[in-house]
């Protein structure tokens, strides 16, 4: 076959493949956009202070007793054991904004339910095997939350061995407020953190006493789980955790960060 012929033939079974490729990628486009369901599910948003934006939640990711006289109250060795952590759904979030009272409703199944304060760190990057020293890139904002605990539950079911979702993850049970850009209030690793109960002072604490560190948790659950944007960390909580009943308004407090405050109804 002469030279030329073959190179017109080449080129047109090019153009032919091209076109099939873009034509394959535009059917799956069109198939995507076509997707029906039976029925919606809402997405799970944080508003972001100072922006029309809001924050696309992915997972929420919780430590357990991460300061040590908390680990003591809860009967665990506070000697730096293995952090771990559990998760809650999206759906628990609550958004509490600056300077407001949000009602926030006392669950069903529990006769003890407990506030708990906590820093949250909101992650715009991912990745897996994340570095310590790389570990605060991927941290966008920060805000104050509570991890509310129907704590009667959580002992029951860790009592007979059992996994305890039921008294952590639940509706509502993850108030917090607007995140707060890590460019402008700066990475949150020490300062203040309380909580009041009614107006009297329940939980105490710096943010130093953290037994593991809001850089130390992202590198040691990125050995665990591909962390990605949207995952939100809550990164554990001070001693004299304790009970609420319906009427008590809790405010909490994190320095550099607006104070949330949640009435029990």
């Amino acid at each position: 076959m002469p030279t030329n012929k073959r190179r017109e033939l080449l080129q047109a079974a090019a153009a032919l493949a091209a076109t099939g490729v873009a034509t394959q990628t535009r059917a799956a486009a069109d198939t995507a956009m076509t997707i029906r369901t039976p029925f919606e599910v809402a997405d799970t948003f944080i508003p972001i202070a100072g922006s029309a934006e809001q924050f696309p939640v992915r997972r929420i990711y919780c430590i357990g007793r991460n300061y040590a006289a908390h680990a003591r109250e809860m009967g665990s060795d506070p000697n730096r054991e293995p952090p771990f952590f559990f998760q809650k759904p999206t759906d628990a979030i609550q958004i509490v904004p600056p300077g407001e009272t949000i009602e926030h409703p006392y669950p069903t199944l529990t006769k003890n339910y407990h506030y708990e304060v906590e820093l949250v760190a909101a992650l715009a990057k991912g990745g897996r095997n994340v570095p310590l020293d790389r570990a605060l890139d991927l941290v966008y904002a920060y805000t104050v939350g509570l991890d509310m605990t129907r704590r009667d539950l959580q002992r029951a079911m860790g009592d007979e061995k059992k996994p305890w979702e039921i008294g952590k993850s639940f509706d509502h049970s993850a108030p917090l407020g607007p995140l707060q850009p890590a460019a402008k209030v700066g990475h949150m690793k020490d300062g203040a953190i309380w909580l009041k109960v009614n107006g009297q002072v329940k939980q105490n604490a710096n943010l130093n006493q953290m037994i593991w560190s809001v850089a130390e948790q992202i590198s040691k659950l990125s050995e665990a789980f591909e962390l990605a944007p949207g995952d939100i960390i809550y990164s554990g909580t001070p001693e004299n955790v304790g009970p609420v009943i319906k009427g008590d308004i809790i405010d909490a407090h994190i320095d550099g960060l607006p104070d949330i405050r949640v009435r029990i109804i």
